[in-house]
C-alpha cells in the first residue's frame, strides 16, 4: 500500500538568522540555507523554505509551484515540497531496472506512482486570499481527473496513486519539479 501524505501551511519566508550556502556535494550553485537545527533548500519562483530532511528521513526530491489560470492570469496557489524515503525509491528502482539509466523514462515515474515508495507532499499557500475550502475544491477537482486517467472507481489506493499522478504523472501540476524528481532517481544508482 502507498504512504503518500501532506501537510499544508501558510507561506512564510526565511529568517534572517539562516545562513546561505552552496551545495558542495554536487558542485551545482543551489540555494540552500543553514540554521542551527537544519538545512532548508528555497523554492525560487516563491521564496518558501523547504527541509532537506523529514522528521520521519524522508528526503526533499523536488520543488514546484501550482499554478491556476484566472481571468488570462497565472496565479501562484501553493508552493509544494515532494520528499520520499530514499532505501524505498531504490529498491522499487533497483528491481524492475538493471542499468543505470542516463534519462528518466514514463516507466519510472509509472513506478513511484504505482509502488509503495512513501511520498510526502508538502503544500505552503502563497495566494494571500485563499482559503482551505478553496484549497481543497481546487485538489479534489485535480484528483478526480487523475482517478479518472488512472481508470478506475474511487478507493484507498487508487486516491493514493492520483495523488502521486498529480505530481508525476503525464500532465504534472508543474514540469520542472516532475523533471526534478526524475534526475533525482537517476541518481539513485
Amino acid at each position: 500500500m502507498n504512504s503518500n501524505t501532506s501537510s499544508i501551511t501558510k507561506g512564510q519566508d526565511t529568517n534572517d538568522k539562516e545562513k546561505r550556502i552552496v551545495n558542495g556535494e554536487t558542485g551545482e550553485m543551489e540555494e540552500k540555507l543553514q540554521n542551527e537545527e537544519m538545512l532548508v533548500e528555497i523554492e525560487p519562483k516563491t521564496g518558501i523554505s523547504f527541509s532537506i530532511k523529514l522528521s520521519d528521513g524522508k528526503q526533499l526530491k523536488a520543488m514546484g509551484v501550482r499554478k491556476k489560470k484566472l481571468l488570462g492570469f497565472s496565479i501562484r496557489i501553493y508552493s509544494f515540497g515532494i520528499y520520499a524515503d530514499n532505501q524505498k525509491l531504490v529498491g522499487v528502482m533497483k528491481s524492475k531496472i538493471v542499468e543505470s539509466p542516463t534519462k528518466t523514462t514514463k516507466e519510472m515515474y509509472r513506478m513511484v506512482i504505482d509502488s509503495a515508495v512513501g511520498i510526502t507532499v508538502k503544500m505552503v499557500i502563497v495566494f494571500a486570499n485563499l482559503t482551505m475550502s478553496m484549497v481543497r475544491k481546487n485538489f479534489n477537482e485535480g484528483l478526480a481527473a487523475a482517478i479518472r486517467k488512472l481508470g478506475g472507481e474511487k478507493n484507498e489506493e487508487l486516491m493514493k496513486r492520483a495523488y502521486v499522478y498529480l505530481y508525476l504523472g503525464d500532465d504534472p501540476l508543474d514540469k520542472e519539479a516532475k523533471e526534478k524528481f526524475g534526475m533525482s532517481l537517476i541518481s539513485l544508482f
